[in-house]
Formats: C-alpha cells, sequence, structure tokens
C-alpha cells in the first residue's frame, strides 16, 4: 500500500506544499496535472505491491469460549495465521472535488491458512484449517495536504471493508465438535479480516508513506551554482476528472538566494482529460533562470572566424569588415576578428495566447586579433530586440 500512495503521488505526488521563504505571491511556476486515466494506471500498478504486502502480513490469532448442550464449555483457538495467497481483480483511484482521492478495490479474494485448538474439561484436539476469503471490497479516502516545509502530506480520512462471503474449512478428527459452532467461527474471521485490512492500509499511510514524503527533497542543484526549487505553493486541488500539483519552479543562486522581483502569473491549464499527465510551464521558471545567469556572467559570449562554418561566406576577419567599415581594413588589413557580447540585463521571456517573445538588450564589442597576441577594440555594437 506504501508503494501505491507513492506511486500515486510522488507519480503522483511526490508529491510539496507552501511558498519558499522569499516568495512573493502564490501563483506556481510549474503545473502538473494527473488526470483520472493517469491515476486509473498508478492503481493497476499498484495493486501488484499491495498484494506482496497482503501475503507478508501476519494475521493476529483470535480466540473464544463456547457452549455445547449437554456437553460443557470450551475454548477455542486459532493461530499460525498467514495468507499464502491472494487476488486483487479490480481498483479505482479517483479524485474527489475539494478533498483528495478515493481508492476502491473490489471483487478481491484472499486465502487464509492456519492452526486451531480446542480445549475443554475432558479433551483437547487440534488441526488444521483453510479460509476462503471472497468478494472483498475496500473503500479508502485520502486527504493531501501540506505542512511549511513545501512538502505533501496525506492522512487516511476513512475506511470500509466488506467481504461477501467467507467459507471455513477445519481439518482433524474432531473438526465436526467445531462446526458447532461454525458460525460463530466464521463471525469471528470476518471481523478480524475487515478490521486488520483498514488497520493495515492506516498504518500503511501513517508508518511509510507520510515519512515518505517528509523525506522528499523540494530542491535541486542544476550544475555547481544554479538550484531549482519545486516545492508546492498550495496543497493540490482535487476536481472530478483530475488532481492538480503546485509546483513553485523558481531558478535561484546555490549561494546568494535573493528576493524574485516579480511576481509568477496564474497559470490557466486547459481543461482537457484525455492523456494521462500534462505541464504547464509559465515564463517565471525561465525568467528567473535567466536572472540568476544573467549575473553569473554566464550569458555573456564570445565569437571567433574558428567558430563560423567554413563554408559560410561570412568571416569574422576585418576583410569581410571592410565594406561596412573601410577604416578597419585599412588599419588591421588581412586580421581576425573577435566579438565578444554581454548582455545589458536579463531578458525576460514573455508569453501570450500563440506568441512568445523575448527582447534582450545585447551590447557587443569587436577586437583585432594583433599578431602579438593583443586585442585592439575597434568598435561596439548596441542590439535592441522589440
Amino acid at each position: 500500500m506504501g508503494a501505491l500512495a507513492r506511486a500515486l503521488l510522488a507519480a503522483l505526488l511526490g508529491i510539496l506544499l507552501t511558498p519558499a521563504p522569499g516568495a512573493l505571491g502564490t501563483n506556481p511556476g510549474l503545473v502538473a496535472r494527473i488526470t483520472d486515466k493517469g491515476l486509473e494506471y498508478a492503481a493497476r500498478e499498484g495493486l501488484v505491491t499491495l498484494q506482496k504486502k497482503l501475503r507478508e502480513t501476519k494475521l493476529p490469532d483470535f480466540f473464544g469460549d463456547f457452549r455445547i448442550k449437554h456437553v460443557g464449555r470450551g475454548h477455542y483457538e486459532f493461530h499460525s495465521l498467514d495468507i499464502p495467497s491472494c487476488e486483487l481483480s479490480g481498483s479505482a483511484l479517483k479524485p474527489l472535488a475539494g478533498r483528495g482521492l478515493s481508492l476502491t478495490i473490489s471483487d478481491s479474494s484472499v486465502q487464509v491458512q492456519g492452526r486451531w485448538k480446542v480445549r475443554m474439561s475432558f479433551l483437547k484436539m487440534d488441526g488444521h484449517f483453510n479460509v476462503h476469503v471472497k468478494g472483498i471490497t475496500i473503500s479508502v479516502t485520502l486527504l493531501l495536504g501540506s505542512e511549511d516545509s513545501g512538502r505533501p502530506t496525506v492522512t487516511t480520512s476513512s475506511c470500509n471493508s466488506h467481504i461477501r462471503d467467507l467459507d471455513v474449512d477445519i481439518s482433524g478428527d474432531l473438526r465436526w465438535l467445531l462446526k458447532l459452532f461454525h458460525d460463530q467461527i466464521e463471525s469471528k474471521f470476518r471481523t478480524m479480516l475487515e478490521t486488520k485490512i483498514c488497520s493495515m492500509i492506516d498504518k500503511s499511510v501513517t508508518s511509510d508513506l507520510q515519512p515518505y514524503l517528509q523525506t522528499l527533497p523540494v530542491i535541486a542543484e542544476i550544475d555547481s551554482f544554479a538550484g531549482v526549487d519545486y516545492s508546492l505553493t498550495e496543497a493540490p486541488r482535487a476536481t472530478a476528472n483530475m488532481l492538480d500539483i503546485m509546483f513553485k519552479g523558481e531558478i535561484f543562486h546555490l549561494d546568494q538566494r535573493s528576493e524574485v522581483p516579480f511576481l509568477a502569473p496564474a497559470i490557466n491549464v486547459p481543461e482537457d482529460h484525455d492523456r494521462m499527465l500534462y505541464f504547464a510551464v509559465s515564463n517565471y521558471v525561465f525568467n528567473t533562470a535567466s536572472r540568476v545567469y544573467y549575473q553569473a556572467g554566464y550569458l555573456n559570449f564570445s565569437i571567433t572566424d574558428d567558430m563560423i562554418p567554413p563554408d559560410s561566406i561570412i568571416r569574422l576577419t576585418t576583410k569581410s569588415f571592410r565594406a561596412f567599415l573601410p577604416l578597419i581594413g585599412k588599419l588591421y588589413p588581412n586580421m581576425n576578428l573577435e566579438l565578444q557580447g554581454a548582455l545589458l540585463r536579463a531578458p525576460l521571456l514573455t508569453f501570450s495566447p500563440g506568441n512568445l517573445s523575448l527582447a534582450p538588450q545585447l551590447g557587443i564589442d569587436a577586437f583585432v586579433l594583433l599578431p602579438n597576441s593583443l586585442k585592439q577594440f575597434v568598435f561596439r555594437l548596441g542590439v535592441v530586440r522589440f
């Protein structure tokens, strides 16, 4: 069950939640949408793990007293219970609008085996038993929330399990005696199994899934100086057909993180849910990256003639530029040039319906590469993209 929920919240969700320090608004930079189809896939994959979990589950011993008319009182005990096989046939994982997720497992079966013993005043007996449990239905509601660290939280809001049919097969020389209170034994088995199933699921969420979510990283390094903050800006939003997870999506300097001077714009994600997973990215992600790399000087560049394709008709030489700047050709005949470009400010990317625009302001300095390995500044260009 722990792996099922992890696949759900972490596919799903690793699923990351309140703004980090320095945030100016609550709009996310990145939205991941998991549709009902994606949740169905996670549920199918999780059934395999849940079946394994059930087979590893140790059931508690149970016992009781009985009285047989004209025979007397006695005590029975069923122990060494295990689950050699189980078959989970169908599952559904659906979003619950405004709440979280609903997990339903239906039409499933489990086999339980173990030993029994009965003690009365005049005899003791024991033997083996098999219980075939059929028509198991499990319904679980998972509430999704957030904590201050920016990680998701999950709790079990409700759990119900129901067993349609239960058949107890008891072996032993005096098994006829147990059959005298067969209904009582079946009722005990039914109550114990229904309780144990929900107890196991609640423990899995509390002891496995929630501690796992608390270890999820909310920051990752991109390179030696930049990182990305992908904590969540709020708790995941569930609607009738999908689950939206809102990530901060801020690129920042690892050593000198500072407040971003602009807000993340609102993201309008289309209401499509034909595919399992959708991603929506705002210009906030790109523009925080632009700001960091600009401040670090990584957006500067240098171009020399050996970087130009050999078949290009334009070369970075004083000869090629003689038509535009005749004086260069006269002062520095047949010499190579080097262009050094630097952005005058961090370029901002803008999204609009059907359009993407970038307006950089660029300064380019040209240098002649002299024979003595020195560089001589010759001209400057200013480039602005409107």
